[in-house]
């Protein structure tokens, strides 16, 4: 039996486009439904058009998040080991760039890092699944 009821689906395509986050999706619909498991069935029922906002901020995030560039100014030939590689565009198009500025986390600058590298949620119920326990 699939965990994407009629009811979840439409459901989901209440939600989205209401600029929740997947994660906040998942916990909304319930029954064991992951973060990717709402990401993997917006884009088989692409839904990311219909989304018009930003990206939305995770609930619980206080933290100031730098701005990032605006768009790149490295090229994939360009780019070294101390740059920032966040990819702005798609790979083989001819406007594709990467950020290029000093990277100071990883691979990313300050700004993409924050995007990028996002702490895993502490639940109880995570912890549970994680350890093997049935919650």
């Amino acid at each position: 039996m699939s965990a994407w009821t009629q009811d979840r689906i439409n459901r989901l395509k209440h939600l989205w486009p209401e600029g929740l986050s997947a994660e906040t999706i998942a916990r909304e619909l319930g029954g064991g439904l992951t973060r990717n498991a709402v990401l993997g069935k917006v884009a088989r029922l692409g839904l990311s058009e219909a989304r018009t906002d930003a990206r939305p901020r995770r609930e619980g995030a206080h933290r100031e998040t730098p701005e990032p560039p605006p768009a790149g100014v490295a090229t994939i030939l360009s780019v070294r080991r101390t740059d920032c590689r966040w990819p702005y565009g798609e790979p083989g198009d001819v406007a594709f760039s990467l950020c290029g500025r000093p990277s100071e986390r990883g691979a990313f600058c300050a700004a993409h890092a924050a995007i990028a590298y996002r702490p895993a949620p502490l639940s109880v119920e995570g912890l549970m699944r994680l350890a093997g326990v049935a919650p």
